[in-house]
């Protein structure tokens, strides 16, 4: 079973309602060799896709409220997974790049943000730094 395929049946029952019956591979499942970390970075990506974009394992049909409340479910997810196994290092990551989306987004800097989830992906990996190091002094400084 994909990630995603996972994802869907383990979120909330009204919101598992909308999953999709058949979703694809998630893009980050092969990147990150952890399978909870991988796990988890696909859960927090489909949230961040029900904030921004077009989700891939539930319908995108829902209303703005539902995909909002879903985005957050989505992330509270997979956060709550990592901090059960007690990732705090995963944890911290995670929360840096939903941040750092969330100020790309806002700044208008959508092209950042695959910058963001590579950078991530490879420091869930052990392989680089993450989001905060990919991005530092390139977004307005914080408020």
């Amino acid at each position: 079973m994909s990630a995603l395929a996972d994802i869907a049946r383990r979120t909330d029952p009204e919101l598992a309602a909308h999953a999709l019956s058949d979703p694809p591979v998630g893009e980050f499942e092969s990147a990150v060799a952890d399978p909870d970390r991988a796990w988890v970075l696909e859960a927090v990506r489909e949230g961040h896709l029900m904030h921004y974009g077009t989700p891939r394992a539930f319908s995108a049909d829902l209303d703005d409220d539902l995909r909002l409340l879903a985005g957050d479910a989505l992330y509270a997810l997979g956060l709550s997974r990592l901090a059960d196994r007690g990732d705090l290092e995963a944890v911290a990551e995670l929360a840096d790049l939903i941040s750092a989306c969330a100020r790309a987004h806002l700044e208008g800097r959508e092209e950042l943000v695959d910058e963001l989830w590579a950078a991530t992906a490879a420091a869930l990996d052990g392989s680089s730094a993450g989001a905060r190091e990919a991005l530092a002094g390139r977004l307005a400084p914080a408020r």
